[in-house]
């Protein structure tokens, strides 16, 4: 990183806690995972497992995009949510603020990314060798120069909701990647992770989670 890591000294947030699962909300600024080296080490998985030494990775957020994340409580339980991540089964629904206003008010993006080597870790729009992606988007309010949209992506690419609605002409405010000028002069990432859909591991309920939103 070519700025200083200062992350939020924020307390931790838990939305939901049992046996198997574990839900937080995390802070804008924190890592998901550490870094390299120790002045990277403070972290959402370092802090969850201080309080919860057998919480298990499932998933990440990029550091700056807050809201909500799950953890496992024992090993099975990542499993079957790893598998759900994977197959797609969980449903993942995102709250941001963009620059400008979309002439639609819905719309779905399908553009393959991959990651832009020389800039990385900065993605990029590739027809021949991305991955494919897609995300729905929808305005919820229009603010004028900005607008709140909500985001469902359909897969989980690095960065993908902001490389998608920059393709759009509407980077997301604060992005510090891919917003410029007057976009990017805000003081965080205006993304956020509202709500969390899975089956619960044991017994395969349907369960839903949100956050706040804190913008």
């Amino acid at each position: 990183m070519d700025f200083a890591y200062a992350p939020p000294n924020d307390p931790l947030v838990v939305l939901h806690e049992d046996a198997e699962v574990l839900l937080v909300d995390k802070p804008a600024g924190l890592l998901s995972v550490p870094g390299k080296g120790p002045h990277l080490a403070d972290c959402l998985l370092a802090r969850v497992q201080a309080a919860f030494p057998d919480a298990l990775l499932v998933h990440r957020l990029d550091r700056d995009t807050s809201g909500v994340m799950i953890f496992a409580l024992t090993p099975h339980a990542q499993r079957h949510l790893g598998l759900q991540f994977e197959k797609r089964m969980t449903k993942k629904t995102y709250v941001a603020r963009v620059w400008g206003v979309p002439l639609e008010k819905t719309g779905t993006v399908d553009l393959p990314l991959i990651v832009d080597w020389p800039n990385r870790p900065k993605q990029m729009v590739c027809h021949k060798t991305g991955k494919p992606a897609q995300t729905d988007w929808r305005v919820l309010k229009n603010d004028g120069d900005t607008a709140r949209v909500r985001l469902q992506p359909h897969t989980g690419r690095s960065h993908q909701l902001r490389v998608h609605m920059l393709s759009l002409g509407h980077p997301i405010l604060g992005d510090p990647f891919y917003a410029t000028g007057p976009a990017r002069d805000f003081s965080r990432l205006m993304l956020h992770s509202q709500e969390l859909r899975f089956n619960h591991p044991q017994g395969g309920r349907s369960m839903k989670f949100r956050a706040q939103l804190p913008f």
